[in-house]
This record gives C-alpha cells, sequence and structure tokens, in this order.
C-alpha cells in the first residue's frame, strides 16, 4: 500500500452519501435472477437438475435475455411503440448496479453534468432562496434572501417578493420546490421572473440571465462567544472546501479564537482529498489520516498529514446521523488521535469510496473501487448484506425518529491514541451523545403567520416599528449582535395582535405565547434574512441548539484530550 501526501492523481475520488433514485423495487432482483438459473439448470442445464458452476449466469446469457426482453416490451406492451429508451437502460444498469453495494450508481449525461457542478460548488440558476406560505388554500412563493453578486440580486429582488410567473407560467398554488425547477436552468440562459413587491404591491417583470452561483461548503463562520469560533462545514466537500476553511480559520483566529467547534452535522461528503486537507489542519506530519483499500493499484494509498504547524485550538466536531463518507474521514482521524472530542449523535457509517467512470455519450458509473479505514483501523461502512436499500437508508422507516436510534458498531474494537476503546463497523460514535432539538408539530404551524406579519414589518407598516423596516440592499458579512432587530414585549404583543386579525392562519395569542422562544427566534430570523441575508441571520437558531450548547460546555475535556494525546505522543 502507497503511502500519500494529498496526491492531485486521485482528486475525484468521491466519499458521499448519494440517494439513488431506484431504491424501492429493486430489492429483490438479485433473488429473481438466482431463481430463474435454478430453473434453467433443473431443466437440463446440469445433470440430476443440480446446480454446478458451469450453469452460472454469465455475459453473453444477459446480453441475450435483455435483447429478448426489450423485443418482448417493444411487441406487447401497451406503449411499446413509445419507449423511453433512456429510463430502461437506466433502469437496466441501476438493477445491475444495486446488487453489488448500496453507493455504486449511474448517471446519464443529465446527471452526470449536475454532478460536476456540484463538486465545483456551484449550481446554474438566479441565485436566491425562496420559501413559500401558505394562507388557507392558497399558496405563493417568495424570495427569502439573495446571494452576494446573484443575478436576482443584480436584478434588484429582495425579501418579501412574491413570484408571480416563470416566463409567463403562473406560480401560483406550487410550492418552493416546484418553483425552484423553473428557475433553474443552462447557464447562460434568460429566465423571466414576474414578482410583486411587498411594499408597493406593484408587480414587475424582470430579465435574469442564469449564471454560476457559488455553494460554498461552509455556511457560517463566526465566533459564538469570546474566544469560541464555529465553522459549520454542512456543505459537502467539494472543489473548495479546503481553501474555504483556512480562510474561515485565519478570520477566527484574527478574532481571538482559541477553541473551535466544527460542525459537520448534515454533511453527506464529498471529495476524499478535501477530507484529507482538512483533517490535515489539525494533525503533526506522519500522523495517518486515513487509508484506503482496493483492488488496483491507485485504489489503495494511504494519507498522512504533512503540517509542521498545526493549528492547536480545542475542538469539538459535531456529528450527527446525515454525517457521512468524507466527514466521517474528518470525525474518524480527529477521534482516533484524540485530537477533537466527537458530540452529537452516531454518524450515518459510509466507508466506501467511488470513482467515476466516464462512459460513452458523457453518462458514468460512479463505482465502489475500495474501503477506507481511519488511523485506528476501523472500517466506518455499517453492515448492508442483510437487506434491501430501503431499509439501508431508512432503518426503521420513514417515520421514524432517526434521534431515538442507535447504529449498532459490531466491528472490532480499536484504540485512540490515549488507550480509548472505539469500535468499527457502524458510523462513528460521539465522544458525548447528545440529542438535537426539534421543532413541534405546533411550531411549524406558527410560522407561516410569523412570515405573513415579517413583510407588514420590514416594509414600514407596523405602527411604531420603523426602526424594523428594511428596504434596502442586503448587507452581507455582518457581524451579528444583540442588538440588531431585537424581538421586544412590544413587538411580540404586535404579532399577536396580527395573528389575531388574520384567523385565515389559524393561529390564536395562547399558541404564540405557548411557543413563545421559538417564535421570538422565527420572526428576528426573517428580519435579518431580509437585512443581512439568510447565513447571518440563521445564527439566531444556533443561540438555543442543544449540542452546539453542549460543544461549547465539553471544550475543557477537548483540550485534556488533546494535551494527553500529545504527551502520549512525545512518550513514543
Amino acid at each position: 500500500m502507497r503511502k500519500s501526501s494529498f496526491a492531485p492523481g486521485i482528486l475525484f475520488l468521491v466519499c458521499a452519501l448519494a440517494l439513488p433514485a431506484l431504491i424501492i423495487g429493486q430489492q429483490t432482483r438479485s433473488a429473481r435472477r438466482t431463481a430463474t438459473t435454478t430453473e434453467r439448470s433443473s431443466n437440463g442445464g446440469a445433470p440430476n437438475g443440480k446446480t454446478t458452476p458451469s450453469s452460472a449466469v454469465t455475459g453473453p446469457m444477459i446480453k441475450s435475455d435483455l435483447a429478448e426482453a426489450l423485443s418482448v416490451i417493444q411487441t406487447n406492451h401497451i406503449d411499446g411503440r413509445k419507449l423511453d429508451y433512456n429510463g430502461i437502460f437506466k433502469s437496466s444498469i441501476s438493477g445491475m448496479l444495486s446488487v453489488l453495494d448500496p453507493h455504486s450508481t449511474y448517471f446519464d449525461p443529465v446527471e452526470y453534468a449536475s454532478f460536476r457542478t456540484e463538486q465545483r460548488s456551484e449550481y446554474f440558476g438566479i441565485g436566491a432562496t425562496i420559501e413559500d406560505m401558505r394562507e388557507g388554500s392558497d399558496v405563493n412563493t417568495y424570495i427569502r434572501a439573495t446571494f452576494p453578486d446573484s443575478p436576482a440580486q443584480r436584478a434588484g429582488l429582495r425579501f418579501g417578493d412574491r413570484i408571480l410567473a416563470v416566463d409567463g407560467n403562473s406560480m401560483k398554488g406550487k410550492t418552493y420546490p416546484e418553483v425552484r425547477k423553473f428557475l433553474l436552468g443552462p447557464r447562460g440562459t434568460t429566465v423571466k421572473v414576474t414578482v410583486e413587491h411587498p411594499a408597493t404591491k406593484q408587480s414587475e417583470t424582470v430579465n435574469i440571465v442564469r449564471d454560476a452561483v457559488s455553494l460554498p461548503s461552509i455556511a457560517q463562520a463566526y465566533m459564538l462567544r469570546p474566544g469560541v469560533g464555529y465553522v459549520a462545514m454542512t456543505g459537502g466537500f467539494n472543489l473548495t472546501t479546503a481553501d474555504e476553511f483556512d480562510q474561515a480559520l485565519k478570520i477566527l483566529h484574527s478574532k481571538g479564537m482559541n477553541m473551535l467547534v466544527l460542525d459537520l452535522r448534515g454533511n453527506r461528503g464529498g471529495l476524499l482529498i478535501q477530507a484529507v486537507r482538512v483533517a490535515n489542519s489539525f494533525l503533526q506530519r506522519g500522523q495517518m489520516i486515513v487509508s484506503q483499500r482496493g483492488r488496483f493499484r491507485d485504489s489503495s494509498q494511504s494519507y498522512a498529514a504533512v503540517n509542521e504547524n498545526p493549528d492547536n485550538v480545542a475542538v469539538v466536531v459535531l456529528v450527527n446521523g446525515e454525517t457521512a463518507s468524507a466527514a466521517e474521514i474528518v470525525a474518524g482521524a480527529l477521534q482516533d488521535h484524540d485530537r477533537a472530542l466527537i458530540v452529537g449523535e452516531t454518524t450515518f457509517g459510509k466507508g466506501l469510496v467511488q470513482f467515476p467512470f466516464q462512459l460513452d455519450y458523457d453518462s458514468a458509473l460512479l463505482l465502489t473501487i475500495a474501503k477506507y479505514y481511519t488511523p485506528s483501523g476501523r472500517l466506518i461502512q455499517r453492515d448492508y448484506s442483510n437487506g434491501g436499500f430501503y431499509s439501508y437508508y431508512f432503518p426503521g422507516g420513514l417515520g421514524t425518529d432517526k434521534s431515538t436510534q442507535a447504529t449498532p458498531q459490531n466491528g472490532p474494537e480499536s484504540h485512540t491514541d490515549t488507550g480509548r476503546a472505539v469500535y468499527g463497523g457502524g458510523g462513528i460514535s460521539p465522544d458525548e451523545v447528545v440529542k438535537p432539538g426539534l421543532i413541534s408539530a405546533a411550531e411549524r404551524h406558527l410560522r407561516d403567520v410569523i412570515f405573513a406579519f415579517s413583510l407588514e414589518l420590514t416594509t414600514g407598516r407596523v405602527p411604531a416599528f420603523d426602526s424594523y423596516k428594511v428596504q434596502r440592499a442586503i448587507e452581507f458579512d455582518h457581524d451579528l449582535s444583540s442588538d440588531d432587530f431585537p424581538v421586544t414585549d412590544a413587538l411580540f404583543a404586535e404579532l399577536k395582535k396580527f395573528a389575531a386579525s388574520k384567523p385565515i392562519f389559524k393561529v390564536t395569542a395562547d399558541q404564540l405565547d405557548k411557543s413563545r422562544t421559538f417564535a421570538e427566534r422565527q420572526l428576528r430570523y426573517n428580519v435579518l434574512s431580509a437585512a443581512y441575508g439568510y447565513r447571518t441571520a440563521t445564527q439566531v437558531f444556533n443561540d438555543g441548539d442543544p449540542q452546539i450548547g453542549r460543544a461549547v460546555d465539553a471544550m475543557p475535556r477537548a483540550r485534556e484530550l488533546a494535551l494527553a494525546a500529545s504527551r502520549a505522543r512525545a512518550r513514543g
């Protein structure tokens, strides 16, 4: 096995959790093939009806079966004369891959182009966050915020603009995921967006040229409190991740950071080399980060840190059940070397590495070529041999409360640098288990009326609260303070008065009082989104996040753990 110092030649090895499109309905295909093979053997394929190695399914048999099946479909199916051949062949290839492992997949040309775009940390569209609001049976979609220097920002779109039509197609009654499909499109194409401005109630049609819109890996980077920095690396590991992280660390250090909360919750992974570079920030030269073992030469490599002067801040890493693959590489390396304390919930458990093999006509196979192991030798991949894809991705079913589930780790015991026991076979288990804060159904019910009131507030239509009027361009990179648009008792009273005047939302003053903490945060978030953009606004939710709170409290333990590991290495 070779040892590598961030070899660029395998830049596009992918360690990401991607949900296959054909999960349901493929679980018994291999069983059907086995049954067919056995039947052929019993009908003369082998003496006395027994299955022998010579009766195994071969490539020519599969090719013949596919051709015969397609011919039968073309001749006999009710829609046989108007088949979607791309869909047929795509499902055939996907079915073939489904019997290998849960993460090998096939991309048609459109999907492969989208995949490559995502790896560049961008997409093509107008560059705005949108969300719908329901008033009784009516559904309308609104602009929540625009991104810096995006086409939407340059066109003058702002918080609260209601999207009436896109390219002449009415958006009334459509949810925001449906509206988003109309807004996305090839780079350089023009989309006509008709909006109604909340302040004037006047409609305007703007021509927007779609462009590349940045999708940074780091959604937030700011100081939680004096000395404690916070980096939300929730956008996957893409081409820009390590550079974004280096820049975030520099900025936070300039503000006095000596402790760091690295948030990997919801990070589904991405490029292996980017995960290696992030872990390298905190590890000493020679410390192993990850090793991968595969069939061919270049797929088996080890990656060790090359940092002569690693960052020595105390680190707590936040993880949950959607932390996967490349993100697990970072968490596992820092845990095995006792360089960080892991807080939250057990991670997903994906220890397989994919490589994109480009096919004819710009399609591709994203094929598993290796397994990765943490520095202590743990294989993080959880078992997928005893169930279908549905049970693999949705253990317990879609409606199961994932926060109450524990992922069993049945792998062999390994040890960290200080001798702590850790186990493989089921993701990364946190050093301190903390359940997430959840939004109740009663709280979700309040969102629409709070957003409607926010439109009144930010347009200056709430008497005595002119200072909350936000009719200007977003001020990005604002350092948020507690004095920015606080929700006072008087403002909360106005919210309750507004709800009482709008029975269509079916929200009472008593409901708002019972969920006051949530309502105040949601209202402030809306106003801050209008003023400073959604990334800055999201900070208000972190204030009440129990996992972030526990991460800050655990900093002394994280520092002691790192010091103990350093002493252990010094002793040899």
